[in-house]
């Protein structure tokens, strides 16, 4: 059976349209899927696993749907939604998965990561990734009030907008190095990620032996698939209605 990979949906109040299509695709080809994985950013922000936006209730509905119905769900989290957890996976009737991590199928080893650890050019993201991270800080943003982490959320996505404004391209995009390393420290062959709205398949070496990095993309204006049968991987745009 083939297993479904995505990332970057972003779901949020203002983009109704991710959300249908979403859930149209929960009800659709990823019942007859073996495991649908989510390598982050299902949500625009988390505000943690009290969060009331009905979009996002809707999307935690058709996830339930999904497992319910004997689908395999596995999260990772995005930098967007970092804050969630167990009340979510026991909602949902997922997994949270760390990132990275290594899957196995047919014999083959496959890195799967959010992507933004790559990012390793972005100094001070990757500060703040490591803050955001950090178990006492969580602690913390659980602690608040709901209006105050929309607050945050709010004032964290301006802040993020400003910053890539300022960004050469290139500094958003993943490390060549890094990906390299976390190769051939993992041993997996395929690299799979999302984080930087650049779906594509890049070929390279690492000491001599192929590998491949593959790219989710985001759902902003279609959908983006990842279908791997155990074989072989298959990158595929979702058209909306």
């Amino acid at each position: 059976m083939v297993a479904l990979v995505v990332s970057d949906l972003h779901v949020d109040a203002t983009r109704p349209e991710i959300a249908q299509q979403f859930c149209d695709f929960l009800a659709g080809e990823a019942r007859a899927a073996s495991a649908l994985y989510v390598l982050g950013d299902l949500f625009e922000s988390w505000l943690g696993d009290d969060d009331p936006c009905p979009h996002k209730r809707a999307v935690v509905a058709a996830l339930r749907a999904l497992s319910v119905a004997g689908g395999a769900l596995y999260f990772m989290h995005g930098n967007r939604d970092f804050m969630l957890g167990k009340r979510f996976c026991r909602e949902t009737g997922g997994t949270l998965l760390a990132d990275p991590t290594v899957a196995n199928a047919a014999g083959r080893r496959v890195l799967l990561t959010h992507g933004d650890a790559l990012c390793t050019d972005d100094l001070p993201y990757q500060r703040l990734r490591a803050l955001l991270r950090d178990p006492v800080v969580l602690q913390r943003l659980h602690a608040l009030k709901p209006a105050q982490r929309a607050a945050l959320a709010s004032e964290a996505r301006a802040g993020s907008r400003a910053h890539v404004a300022r960004q050469p391209a290139m500094l958003m995009d993943v490390n060549q190095a890094t990906v390299v390393e976390v190769l051939r420290a993992s041993g997996a062959d395929t690299l799979v990620h999302g984080h930087t709205h650049r779906p594509g398949v890049h070929r390279l070496e690492v000491d001599g032996v192929p590998r491949r990095r593959i790219v989710t993309g985001d759902w902003y204006t279609q959908g983006s698939v990842l279908r791997w049968d155990g074989a072989d991987f298959e990158l595929a745009a979702l058209a909306r209605r």
